[in-house]
Order: structure tokens, then sequence, then C-alpha cells
């Protein structure tokens, strides 16, 4: 069994395309996913990444198992589903034999994820990077997603490389470990768990 997992986000053009994929491939590898590593599939923009899944659904392939990944846009109700989130927040309907254990969130973006490896940031952005400009936030998932992304631009704004999204955003994805990011970030934790075949 393998899975094929639908992201959103992936910017524009085949470079970005390419940049994308293989940084969730190093971000699976660093997550000691190497024999069970998923196929990525950009998906763009977040309506679009759900009809691709949804097409995946209603076209099954043997030994293939569809999943969807998006950003929340927004805090998570403890002990709400993703597909109640989606129907509250987007109006989206699971779709037909879509399970709890297919669909998966960024709480409450990707962005926030890289928060979780600060020495990652460090490293990547270097002399001039402002780690003060980061707070010790206690719920990283509780963080506004505008919050995250003006804190990375804050703390950035000195180096010679500044925070975007685009190929800094897939440079980062790669170099973090996943081990603080699924430590900090319950939802990321339960895709990992899920994609290592442990129960939900």
């Amino acid at each position: 069994m393998t899975y094929k997992l639908y992201v959103e986000g992936g910017g524009e053009g085949p470079r970005l395309d390419t940049r994308f994929r293989e940084a969730w491939q190093r971000f699976f590898h660093r997550a000691g996913l190497a024999g069970r590593m998923p196929k990525v599939v950009r998906g763009g923009g977040r309506s679009q990444t759900f009809e691709m899944f949804r097409t995946a659904l209603a076209n099954p392939r043997r030994g293939e198992v569809p999943l969807l990944l998006l950003d929340s846009e927004g805090p998570v109700t403890p002990g709400r589903s993703v597909w109640t989130h989606l129907k509250l927040v987007d109006d989206w309907s699971r779709p037909t034999g879509a399970h709890d254990d297919q669909a998966f969130f960024m709480v409450q973006i990707m962005e926030t994820w890289l928060l979780a490896d600060r020495e990652a940031l460090q490293r990547y952005f270097g002399a001039g990077f402002c780690a003060d400009a980061l707070k010790a936030w206690p719920k990283l998932e509780s963080v506004a997603k505008d919050t995250v992304l003006k804190a990375l631009e804050r703390a950035s704004a000195g180096c010679a490389t500044r925070y975007s999204k685009g190929r800094v955003s897939f440079d980062l994805l790669g170099q973090i470990d996943p081990g603080f990011v699924g430590s900090a970030c319950p939802h990321a934790c339960a895709l990992l768990d899920r994609l290592r075949g442990q129960p939900q």
C-alpha cells in the first residue's frame, strides 16, 4: 500500500513544483519514512487541492490511498474532525468514501511548522536573524496565521535572505526537524502517525 498526499500550495511554475516535492520528500525522509514515503502532489490552490483529492477518491487505484493536507487557515476546535471543520469553514462536505484518517491540517498554516524548529531557522538565515521576534508561544497551533507570517518576516528582516513563500519556505521545510514539528503541532503528529501506519 502506498499513500498519495495532495498538499495545498506550491506556487506557480515547474521549477517551484520540483522544489515543493523535493522539500516534502526531505521532510518525510527526516521523519524516518524513507521506506513509506508518500507520493506528494502539489495541489496549488485550496479548492483545487480538495478537488484533486475528491477525484482520486472517485477513481481509486489498487494499493494506493489518497490523503489530503490543507492549511486550516484558522484555529481548530479541540475534538473537531477535519471534515467538520471544512464543512463549517469552507462548506465542503466529506466526499463519498473518505475517512477521518484521510484528511489532515497544517494548523494554522505550513509556516507554523517552521516555527517549531528555531535552531533550523537560525542556521538557515544566519547573521542578522532576530530570534527575539519569535515569541515563546506555548501552543503554536493557536497562533494566528498573520502573526506567524509577520514574525518570520520581522525575524529575517536583517538577513541576506529574507523569509518568503516559495523557494525560501521550501528550503526550510526540507531542513526542519519533523520530531520538533510533531511535538509542537498535534495535527502534524497525526499526519506523521498515519504515514507510519500507527492507529489514529
